[in-house]
């Protein structure tokens, strides 16, 4: 880095055949190697070959995203009638916490083993006002790989009340990166209401059912093929079938052409479904060019701009209530994986 510190990487692996690289710079997911029903091996998240792509300007490949997942409208939030201006980063609001959020820090790391499998912990403290969110927060995000499982906790302590919404921004082709769109893939999503937005992808405040609309997928249907009636493509937050703060099944995955199945379980009480639609192909990873709705994101979150919205799920931590959530990715290879409930 320019200031002459460094980013390390770590490899974990499983005995499933599941490989992942993880990196301090952003806490960030750089690879994720996972295998098809033939055994052939292919990285499935999309990626820098070289820290250099992850320090330039980039939408968030595989971070940490932090203090705020999403938007906040207006660059402001307001608690205890007092307003908090924050650092704007998307035209008047600001997004994934700022320009210069957690995916842009770099993090302090350490092994850890314990019972529930050997993994890295990521650390960084978030000084008061950072980014102009109150509170000294104290982060760790942890990747463990058990078996067939890509686990991250999400953990964070603050010594004011803030909000803190964090996610991971990875984008998944389940073909392999840079291996073509990401249209074909089948996808089953256990939502039956989601938050829409408006034309700045800022939410309305309604919640609504998904029945009968093009972001219904309570039945499996490929991502092509009611893309088109939500040009540019999908963007929206869903609504995860209610179990508070318990693990549970949010959305699920299947590759045809590999058999690669991928399914994300959250704590949290919504998920964002990205489609990549600002890749432009001016961002070469590992790869090749990334262009448009050549990955999509699963991102586990509260619902945006939840500081704004009463009725959404609160994203207030306090003092005396630390914040922990946790996102589990699991990867089969088989169509007995994708039929089976």
């Amino acid at each position: 880095m320019a200031d002459g510190r460094t980013a390390d990487v770590y490899t974990l692996t499983s005995p499933s055949g599941l490989i992942a690289k993880v990196t301090s710079y952003g806490a960030t997911l750089t690879e994720l190697h996972t295998p098809d029903r033939s055994g052939k091996v292919a990285d499935v998240v999309l990626g820098f070959a070289n820290l250099a792509g992850y320090l330039a300007k980039h939408p968030h490949l595989g971070t940490t995203v932090g203090r705020v997942a999403n938007r906040i409208a207006g660059g402001i939030f307001y608690l205890d009638d007092v307003a908090y201006k924050l650092t704007t980063n998307d035209g008047p609001n600001t997004i994934h916490g700022g320009p210069q959020g957690f995916g842009y820090r770099l993090w302090n790391a350490e092994i850890c083993d314990d019972q529930r499998g050997c993994g890295v912990a990521f650390s960084y403290f978030s000084p008061d006002m950072e980014e102009g969110f109150p509170g000294n927060v104290q982060a760790k995000v942890v990747y463990r790989l058990v078996e067939r499982d890509l686990i991250i906790e999400y953990h964070a302590a603050t010594d004011k009340t803030t909000p803190i919404n964090m996610t991971n921004h990875a984008y998944f082709n389940l073909r392999g990166a840079g291996q073509g769109d990401i249209l074909g893939h089948e996808v089953f999503i256990a939502a039956d209401f989601y938050t829409p937005s408006d034309n700045t992808l800022l939410p309305t405040g309604e919640i609504l059912r998904v029945q009968g609309t093009p972001v219904d997928f309570t039945k499996p249907a490929t991502i092509g093929s009611r893309i088109a009636k939500v040009a540019p493509g999908y963007d929206h937050n869903f609504v995860v079938r209610p179990q508070p703060h318990h693990l549970r099944l949010a959305a699920r995955v299947r590759e045809p052409q590999t058999g690669r199945v991928m399914e994300v379980r959250t704590t949290q009480p919504g998920i964002q479904f990205y489609t990549g639609n600002f890749l432009d192909g001016t961002i070469r990873g590992i790869g090749g060019p990334y262009l448009k709705h050549y990955g999509f994101c699963l991102e586990t979150q509260h619902f945006a701009d939840s500081v704004h919205h009463s009725h959404f799920p609160s994203i207030l931590v306090y003092p005396e209530r630390a914040y922990h959530e946790m996102a589990v990715y699991r990867f089969l290879s088989g169509d007995e994986d994708w039929h089976r409930q």
